[in-house]
This record gives structure tokens, C-alpha cells and sequence, in this order.
């Protein structure tokens, strides 16, 4: 399996630039550095026991070897190869350069880091655009994401199973079904679509390289669907809905309210999350949208016990009056 560089191209700010001449080349230097996760300690080093530097300084170029300006690299006890450095030229002033688009093959297995890294202070503020392409032995899908693939088969052969004994039942008691009861096979219904299309996008996903936008979008809103009326019907059955009330009254508009700020979050989350190219969000932005989503299921989780708590009282007191109107 292997990994490519596909346009990769960077810009420097044009005060860099001019300080070149146009008859000078390699002028400015930006390294690809590739490596197992296994090999982060090959990158890198420290003088006298200090902080820990990527760059080769003057200090480390004496006691390292290493050349001053560029990436420390000591090679990996398996392979003298790898961590693999490529270097990326500026050519006298030119503003921009392009990588070539290499083919860089991978014979082990491990997870693998890829930095771009310019220990040249004066190409501070580059910017650069492109992407990298990786393939596994079976697939485009990431390392972390493969066993996913095979999660949902199992999910949808579960949901058969769930979808196949409730409506043979629901069928069989037609007559007799409470609107709960409904609202439950629109639940398992939506759970089965939604194991489906998520195996159909990850197997695209993995044949091609490429996450469909729409198929993803499609699966994640029917996901928070699915959640939010699930949510919505633990908390309807925990008020008494259906056992003790025939309708939630007053609190109807607050639990839609509730629903519809769920979906909200919840589709915001995920569509961050999955929809278009592979991203890992930072810190910082991930716990801005999770905490809406881990705020309300918190909320919903209390208001669910609270309820389910003022039922059990409602249902013993019933139970209570009709053992004594019995007496």
C-alpha cells in the first residue's frame, strides 16, 4: 500500500520572496517528513538536555551532526530509510513551488505521520494547498475507520432480526396498536435505512477514494432523526404518555422545542464530522460543537429519571386507591 502527494504546492509571503535574488536557487527550504508513529523520537533532539527541537540548531549541529536549518533525522533501527525526509525547494525569488506528485510506498504496518515543516525563519506565513492520498491493502478507508465497515454489516443483519420479529408482531396485533407502538417501528425503521447507507458510504469510500457528500449527508440527518425521536420517546413514556396521560398537555411544545434542538446539534456535530474530506477537527472547534450535543442528552437524561420518578409515584397511588376502593 502506499501514500501520494497529489498538487501539492506552497506560497511564501512576497517580503520573502523579495529578499532573493532570481538568479539563486533553492532559496527557501520546506521538508515533507514522513514517519511511523512508533519512530516520533527519530525527530528531532535536544542539546544538552534542554527542550526538545526539530530544527537543527548551531548547538545540535555540533553535537547531532546534523545539518543546521533543516529536520533532525536519525534513521529507524528496522530500516535505515525511514523516518523519510523530501525536500521542497523555493527557486530564487518565485513566490510559489509545487511538489511532485511522488508515489511513496509502505511496506509495514503502523499508523503514519506526515508534517511539512520549514525551519527557515523568513518562510514564516507560507501557506500551501493540495492533498495526500492514502491506500491501504484493502481500500482507501483509514486505518480508523476500517473496522467500521464490517461494525455496520453486523448492525444491519441485527436490525433484520429486530426489524423481522416487531412487525411480524405489529402485524399480527394491528388492531390493537397504540401510537407509541407506531412511533417505535418508525424508530427501527429509520435504524435499518441508516446501517445501510452508512455501509453503502463506506464502501464507496473505500473503493474509490472519494466520501460521497450527498449519501453522507443523507445518512447522518436520518441518524439524527432516528436519535432525536428516540430520545423524544423514552422522555414521552417516562411523563406517563400512553400509561397514566392520554397526552403530554402543556408539555408538549417544551419536549418538540427540546427535539428540535436536539436534531440541530446533533446534525451540526456530525456533519462536521463526516461530511466531505477527511479532517480531524481541533481541539478547540470539536468541544464547541460536542458540548451543545453532551449538554441536552445530559438535559434529556435528567428530565427522562425526573419523569420516570413522577410516574412510578402516579402509578402507585393508583394502584394504592384501587387495591383500597377493592376493600
Amino acid at each position: 500500500y502506499f501514500f501520494r502527494f497529489k498538487n501539492i504546492t506552497f506560497w511564501r509571503t512576497q517580503a520573502a520572496a523579495d529578499e532573493q535574488s532570481d538568479k539563486e536557487h533553492g532559496t527557501g527550504l520546506i521538508q515533507a517528513v514522513i514517519f511511523e508513529a512508533a519512530d516520533r523520537n527519530n525527530i528531532g533532539g535536544s542539546a544538552y538536555g534542554g527542550q526538545r527541537s526539530i530544527c537543527c540548531t548551531p548547538d545540535l549541529a555540533k553535537l547531532e551532526g546534523c545539518k543546521q536549518g533543516e529536520v533532525i533525522r536519525i534513521p529507524s533501527s528496522t530500516d535505515s530509510k525511514w523516518p523519510m525526509v523530501l525536500n521542497i525547494y523555493f527557486g530564487g525569488n518565485d513566490l510559489s513551488t509545487s511538489m511532485d506528485n511522488a508515489k511513496v510506498p509502505i511496506m509495514k504496518t503502523g499508523m503514519y505521520n506526515l508534517f511539512f515543516i520549514a525551519c527557515d525563519p523568513k518562510l514564516k506565513g507560507t501557506t500551501m494547498s493540495g492533498k495526500t492520498v492514502w491506500k491501504n491493502p484493502d481500500g482507501y478507508l483509514p486505518g480508523r475507520m476500517a473496522p467500521l465497515k464490517k461494525f455496520y454489516v453486523y448492525m444491519m443483519i441485527a436490525y433484520l432480526l429486530l426489524s423481522a420479529i416487531w412487525f411480524s408482531q405489529y402485524v399480527r396485533f394491528w388492531k390493537d396498536i397504540l401510537l407509541l407502538q407506531h412511533c417505535i417501528t418508525a424508530v427501527i425503521g429509520l435504524g435499518l435505512f441508516e446501517m445501510i447507507l452508512w455501509y453503502f458510504d463506506y464502501s464507496n469510500f473505500n473503493s474509490t477514494g472519494m466520501r460521497p457528500v450527498v449519501i453522507t449527508t443523507w445518512v447522518v440527518t436520518i441518524g439524527a432523526i432516528r436519535k432525536t425521536l428516540s430520545r423524544l420517546l423514552i422522555l414521552s413514556v417516562s411523563m406517563g404518555y400512553g400509561v397514566v396521560r392520554p397526552t403530554l398537555g402543556g408539555l408538549t411544545s417544551k419536549v418538540l422545542l427540546l427535539g428540535a434542538t436536539y436534531f440541530l446539534a446533533s446534525e451540526l456535530l456530525d456533519i462536521t464530522e463526516y461530511v466531505g474530506t477527511i479532517n480531524d477537527i481541533s481541539g478547540r472547534a470539536r468541544l464547541f460543537l460536542v458540548l451543545p450535543d453532551a449538554f441536552l442528552d445530559a438535559f434529556l437524561i435528567l428530565w427522562i429519571f425526573t419523569s420516570l420518578s413522577k410516574t412510578l409515584e402516579q402509578l402507585q397511588v393508583f394502584v394504592f386507591s384501587s387495591f383500597f376502593f377493592m376493600l
